[in-house]
């Protein structure tokens, strides 16, 4: 069976790329899945420019247009990420991704309840508006067997049809 291609926020492949210079290795989807799918490691936040370690940041405003801001020294870094994103975007339609592992709660990947119990990170809501039918998924809701099931047969289902 062929491998299928998924983009996964770095850090839960064991990547050193957080905010603190650590990581949140996810061992299911890094040693299980890993048999299946092809991993794409994606850093909004380092692959925008932002260091490693770095001042921890959060959104900011209304859910809908949300700004990323550092937490203590109040630098906006919304556009950096949105200049840096809409290349990323285009370079993921030719790499033939069929579907997205996010980092919950994550200001940039966060997919789920980041801001005010809704409302999403900026890449993730970039990512999900640009690839409406791709299947994404954060891993925190991964854990459920049924949502993990049903994540895995539209991975399938959309390489097969796209």
């Amino acid at each position: 069976m062929d491998k299928v291609k998924l983009g996964i926020s770095s850090c839960l492949l064991g990547d050193n790329v957080r905010y603190d210079g650590g990581h949140k290795l996810d061992h299911y989807l890094k040693d299980t899945l890993d048999k299946f799918v092809e991993w794409v490691g994606v850093c909004p936040e380092v692959e925008c420019g932002l260091g490693v370690p770095r001042e921890a940041m959060h959104l900011v405003g209304a859910p809908e247009s949300s700004r990323l801001v550092t937490r203590n020294s109040n630098i906006d870094h919304t556009e950096k990420m949105l200049s840096w994103t809409e290349g990323r975007l285009k370079q993921f339609e030719k790499e033939g991704l069929c579907g997205f592992v996010f980092k919950n709660n994550s200001p940039s990947c966060g997919l789920n309840s980041v801001f005010s119990k809704k409302g999403m990170g900026i890449f993730a809501k970039e990512f999900s508006s640009y690839f409406k039918l791709m299947p994404v998924e954060d891993e925190d809701r991964l854990r459920d067997d049924r949502i993990r099931e049903s994540f895995i047969k539209n991975i399938y289902i959309f390489k097969k049809t796209h």
